[in-house]
């Protein structure tokens, strides 16, 4: 490598990335060999430039980030179970647990436990669930809040997945007023990220104050998640996003990656954002598909303000369970050759990753550590986020 490295801008990374990156973990860990110092090995990339439109601003509540509480009875029950390749419907984790043991559960088993309680009484069927399951008190959930506002003034709410633990995502709505908007209509969609226990299975919560709300899934769930959207009392309408980009309202767009993801899921959904005069915000759930991936995409697919990449929300994936290896370098340094103006990350970037971040001068916006969330290195519970404001 060069010694005028660190004077490469951002868009000749972008193109770089673009032209040699491959999809999730493989890709991001061989950024520097895909780099733009390689450009002339690769042919040059055609970019598709989709206009999506432009909106003035959105604003991000992080409702909960905290999907679980110890990383260590986490990765004990994946371990038990049989490892990362296991379907999790099979791991007797809530809401599904019938007693069975770890590793020794199914979805049919579990949800004939509660089904006849959802989704008006989550509290009765937590209260079986809790008795049933292995480590319930370790489930917590992924969901956030999404305020956009158009040009003209209109504005809209959506809700980006909907937790794990019953118990926990009601409190976190009650105490973000997310069941009160979800009971007057103000919330139009709710977007499901992929199928990840964390993300996926706190649903009824959701139901409990608006059934009939429009659901947007990757297309690719499993039997048991189709079933399971039925189970919850879903009466609304229900979309199964094919992979690629979706355009949704002036400046704003879904985008399917077709990617496996561990614990025998299929595809990631993620939101961009393209706001007047400043450029692309990108939202993520888990950003399984990479972040080196999740930007490169946009740069091939999205026409965006000032060809700018402006910011980017959700868990990174880099260091989920707080370990640390030599790899997950490169990304640290690979983030700063985005540009990206501000960083609202959390959940599965891992606090390790977030301090890294910070240490490297990248324009992190720090949290307050409430609620359990755990470190201000990032964006906690009930914490807020604008861009464009």
């Amino acid at each position: 490598m060069t010694d005028d490295k660190s004077t490469m801008n951002r868009r000749e990374f972008l193109k770089g990335a673009a032209m040699g990156v491959g999809a999730g973990a493989v890709g991001a860990m061989l950024v520097y060999s895909y780099s733009p110092w390689r450009t002339r090995l690769f042919p040059e990339v055609k970019r598709k430039l989709a206009d999506i439109g432009t909106c003035k601003s959105i604003t991000i509540t992080n409702i909960s980030e905290t999907s679980w509480f110890e990383n260590a009875d986490l990765m004990g029950d994946i371990k038990g179970a049989g490892g990362l390749l296991v379907n999790q419907y099979d791991y007797n984790w809530p809401p599904f647990g019938d007693g069975a043991g770890l590793g020794k559960g199914s979805y049919e088993k579990g949800i004939a436990k509660i089904k006849h309680l959802l989704p008006d009484r989550i509290d009765e069927a937590w209260a079986i669930t809790e008795k049933l399951s292995v480590h319930p008190e370790n489930a917590g959930g992924y969901a956030c809040l999404i305020e956009l506002e158009e040009l003209d003034g209109t504005k809209h709410k959506y809700l980006l997945d909907t937790g794990w633990s019953y118990k926990w995502t009601d409190e976190c709505f009650k105490r973000e007023g997310i069941d009160k908007m979800l009971q007057n209509d103000e919330i139009e969609a709710l977007f499901i990220s992929h199928e990840h226990f964390d993300h996926f299975w706190g649903l009824p919560v959701t139901f409990k104050y608006n059934p009939k709300i429009t659901m947007y899934i990757p297309d690719g769930f499993y039997p048991e998640g189709l079933q399971y959207i039925k189970d919850s009392g879903h009466k609304g309408k229900l979309v199964k996003v094919k992979p690629g980009l979706m355009k949704q309202i002036p400046g704003m767009a879904s985008f399917v990656f077709a990617i496996p993801i561990i614990c025998r899921v299929y595809g990631e959904q993620s939101l961009y954002f393209n706001i007047k005069d400043k450029g692309l915000v990108s939202v993520t759930g888990c950003c399984h598909q990479s972040i080196i991936q999740f930007a490169e995409t946009a740069y091939k697919e999205i026409k965006y303000e000032n060809d700018n990449l402006y910011g980017v929300y959700g868990g990174l994936h880099i260091s989920p369970f707080e370990d640390w290896d030599p790899k997950y370098d490169d990304l640290v340094i690979s983030l700063g050759k985005y540009g990206f103006e501000k960083v609202g990350c959390n959940h599965c970037t891992g606090i390790v990753c977030a301090k890294k971040f910070i240490a490297a001068g990248y324009p992190i916006v720090k949290g307050t550590a409430r609620y359990r969330s755990k470190d201000i290195a990032y964006l906690g519970n009930g914490d807020k986020i604008s861009f464009g404001v």
